[in-house]
């Protein structure tokens, strides 16, 4: 509770050893740290945000922390997702985050939901906590988790990273704006690559969700500075920060209950158009049986980024990136390398590919992609082909 009454939150011997650099801190003080211990606050993901944010909120003595996730933990999460360990591989995230919370804070109540965040069951999973924490990675959830703490009048700590970039603020606060001040409209489906495709420095995670974590403490706190109408931008590459001005527009729809969210960002609308691609596929097995066979009629088209391609690659593909054939560089090279020759695509997971061939298609050039990509054919083919 953000108002809790002090009298009735005790520390025990063990607690003020672990908290005294806390409780000399005249901001703190001992009555801040009760603060904290009184205090609930809910994470949505325990990914490259939610990994850092959550042992901060442990080791800062929050009370109550609630975690929503469903994922399990893979290995490519490892390079980030500090949380989790090589143990947990494969099993569930929030489990993890539980055991590593509790080693570091066993005062600390983790409550779990190991579901994805939706609007028949957000407003009830949120009410609980005084605030929310969004380290999602898609436009769905945060215009979700947004609405929500709208209806719920509930502080939303926002943060976001791609590549080497960053931001962070907080939302729905004393008056001050929601995300849809900052983002009124989501952008089409596909606009933004996922980490997955893009990449994302490791470290990068660690600053944005440490900063996360510090907003709530100092929500918690009852701070006055806290990054309400500020939108903190952090390049990683560069090593800079700046800042931009956020102020709550007067003529943003206000909001009255949860919607579809997918549909708003429109996800159906996007798989019906990319089913109506109608575009070949073939399987890994199919193709490795093609390369076994010594058939020479075809051209294999890499369409990733040429650092991808180092990482791992199927002999004899051709490397020809999709931003390449998307700006129409691309699209005379591949009519060169299939002049008389059919065309099979991949990528990563056949996603770019699909997309590639499209593009491709209405350029007058038919082919056929490869389900599941080099992640497949690594998976189903070959395993010394590295996975990543």
């Amino acid at each position: 509770m953000l108002n809790p009454n002090l009298d009735e939150i005790q520390l025990n011997k063990e607690e003020y050893q672990t908290y005294s650099r806390h409780i000399i801190l005249p901001e703190v003080g001992l009555e801040g740290q009760k603060k904290l211990k009184a205090a609930s606050v809910l994470c949505i993901g325990t990914g490259g945000l939610g990994s850092p944010l959550l042992l901060y909120l442990a080791a800062a003595g929050i009370g109550r922390i609630g975690i929503v996730d469903f994922d399990i933990v893979d290995k490519s999460n490892l390079q980030r997702q500090i949380i989790h360990g090589t143990e947990w591989v494969g099993k569930p995230k929030i489990e993890s985050a539980k055991d590593r919370i509790l080693g570091i804070n066993p005062h600390c109540q983790v409550d779990l939901y190991n579901t994805a965040l939706s609007s028949a069951n957000a407003l009830e999973i949120m009410e609980p906590y005084d605030i929310v924490v969004d380290g999602t990675d898609n436009f769905p959830t945060r215009y979700l988790t947004n609405d929500a703490c709208v209806l719920l009048n509930k502080p939303n700590v926002y943060g976001s990273i791609f590549r080497f970039e960053g931001q962070a603020t907080v939302f729905n606060y004393q008056g001050g704006p929601n995300y849809r001040d900052l983002y009124p409209e989501p952008p089409p489906p596909g606009m933004v690559p996922s980490c997955a495709e893009g990449g994302v420095l490791g470290v990068l995670c660690g600053i944005i969700g440490t900063i996360q974590a510090t907003e709530a403490i100092k929500i918690i706190l009852g701070a006055e500075s806290t990054l309400s109408g500020r939108l903190l931008l952090y390049n990683a590459w560069n090593m800079s920060f700046r800042e931009l001005k956020l102020r709550p527009n007067p003529e943003r729809p206000v909001i009255e209950k949860l919607i579809d969210y997918d549909q708003f960002c429109g996800i159906p609308q996007a798989k019906e158009a990319e089913a109506n691609m109608s575009v070949a596929e073939m399987s890994v097995t199919e193709l490795k049986q093609l390369l076994d066979s010594g058939a020479d009629d075809f051209v294999l088209l890499d369409v990733r980024n040429p650092n991808e391609y180092q990482i791992a690659k199927i002999p004899g593909s051709v490397l020809i990136p999709l931003g390449d054939i998307e700006d129409g560089s691309g699209i005379e090279k591949v009519k060169e390398l299939t002049n008389g020759h059919r065309l099979i695509a991949h990528c990563k997971l056949g996603g770019r590919s699909a997309k590639a061939l499209a593009i491709l298609k209405d350029a007058g050039i038919e082919g056929t992609n490869v389900k599941g990509g080099i992640k497949a054919w690594s998976q189903e083919v070959d395993s010394n082909v590295p996975e990543y």
